[in-house]
């Protein structure tokens, strides 16, 4: 199991994630995302709505889901 935070991911918070996968942990920082905007919290919004648009874009958002995959590979 490892962690990351909603920061590490592009969110604006020091939130922890945790996950035994990248993808886990990707799929954690949505959940977080959404859950934030939905309870109002403005802060999160920007980071939602890149997060919503980001496949949008395909090839940047395989550049940025490499760059979390490795992120995470390295993490101990």
């Amino acid at each position: 199991m490892k962690t990351m935070t909603c920061q590490q991911l592009g969110g604006p918070c020091q939130f922890e994630l945790h996950g035994e996968t990248a993808d886990d942990i990707i799929k954690a920082q949505d959940r977080h995302l959404r859950e934030a905007v939905r309870n109002g919290d403005t802060a999160h919004g920007p980071a939602r709505e890149e997060m919503a648009a980001r496949w949008k874009h395909p090839v940047k958002a395989m550049g940025w889901y490499r760059s979390t995959k490795k992120a995470f590979a390295d993490l101990p």
